[in-house]
């Protein structure tokens, strides 16, 4: 363990000093995946455990959205982040942010799936057939757009490839995080949701009743787990600080010690286990998904002349390309 994390705090060069103004306290931003209250209560033993390792107050930071916390990182209110992958792919482009390790589940595992689900009352969809049959006039709930689960996923998988535009296929289409989709479905106000694994895992614990009034029609491939992202401006100690807490978290101290941040790990978000170190190399995949979903939409567009489609055809092509040889030199994580 001791030379993982000393290997990291290399790479990530943080073991060179830094002059740069005191930090006086850290903003930890949480998406909202949830209401801010549940996800307050789930994330404070953590926080607490972050204040003390780093010396100063550790506040958690919510907004509306996920479009809110990224806006709060490019904009320094936010100094550090638990994202989605999507998010964080916003956070790195646009908002100085940098992943520096990736939340696991308690097996050890790293991945998570997007859902469609629907009521458990509901015969008339089963599966993806269902989902993507605009005869029917279902009511559908999306996901926010910056979410990776909500919305990038299924609007590739389920939409994209079967050409399908939910504002057009479905009666009415309504925008909620993972918690407002799932509870929605299941009171019978939308027909079908995006959802993932982990949030419902999560409502089977918080909510059981509403859980139970859910099925699953449609599951993605493997997600990959979702990443923490700090600030790239943060001073190097305060960083050293931080990815020394979070490698060590779970892992190091004595045996009540270790079983207690464990504890404390089980019950944040949908439950994690200790982290892994990780860095933007992780978001090869949801850029190549981005990309995809993207060359779809313009080849199936009927708005573009034959040489403009070809024209961004051809630039699509070119990055899906340079990502490729990206992604052979360094491995996504």
């Amino acid at each position: 363990m001791k030379r993982i994390l000393a290997a990291g705090l290399v790479l990530a060069g943080l073991t060179a000093p830094l002059a740069a103004q005191e930090v006086k306290e850290l903003n930890f931003g949480i998406i909202s995946t949830e209401s801010s209250a549940g996800l307050a209560k789930s994330f404070e033993p953590m926080l607490k455990d972050l204040e003390k390792a780093v010396g100063v107050p550790v506040k958690a930071f919510f907004a509306q959205d996920y479009a809110g916390v990224i806006e709060g990182m490019r904009f320094k209110k936010v100094d550090l982040a638990w994202y989605g992958n999507k998010s964080a792919m916003e956070a790195v482009d646009r908002a100085g942010g940098e992943i520096f390790v990736q939340t696991t589940k308690p097996d050890g595992t790293k991945g998570y799936y997007s859902l469609i689900i629907t009521n458990a009352d509901n015969n008339a969809v089963n599966n993806l057939k269902d989902v993507v049959d605009c005869s029917k006039g279902l009511t559908f709930g999306n996901g926010d757009p910056n979410s990776t689960s909500g919305n990038l996923v299924p609007s590739y998988y389920v939409f994209a490839l079967n050409k399908v535009d939910p504002n057009k296929c479905y009666k009415r289409v309504v925008v909620s995080n993972h918690e407002g989709n799932a509870l929605a479905v299941a009171n019978k106000q939308v027909d079908i949701a995006t959802n993932n694994t982990e949030s419902m895992d999560r409502l089977k614990d918080v909510r059981p009743a509403e859980a139970a009034k859910l099925k699953e029609v449609w599951r993605s491939p493997l997600i990959p787990s979702d990443p923490l992202v700090w600030r790239t401006d943060l001073p190097a100690d305060m960083k050293a600080k931080i990815y020394t807490f979070f490698l060590t978290y779970g892992r190091l101290g004595s045996d009540e010690e270790v079983a207690r941040q464990r504890a404390i790990l089980a019950k944040t978000s949908d439950g994690w286990g200790t982290f892994v170190p990780s860095s933007n190399a992780q978001l090869y995949p949801i850029r190549q998904l981005e990309l995809f979903k993207t060359r779809l939409k313009v080849e199936a567009s009927d708005k573009l002349s034959a040489d403009e489609k070809a024209k961004q055809l051809k630039e699509i092509d070119a990055k899906l390309a340079a990502l490729d040889e990206q992604m052979k030199k360094v491995p996504s994580m």
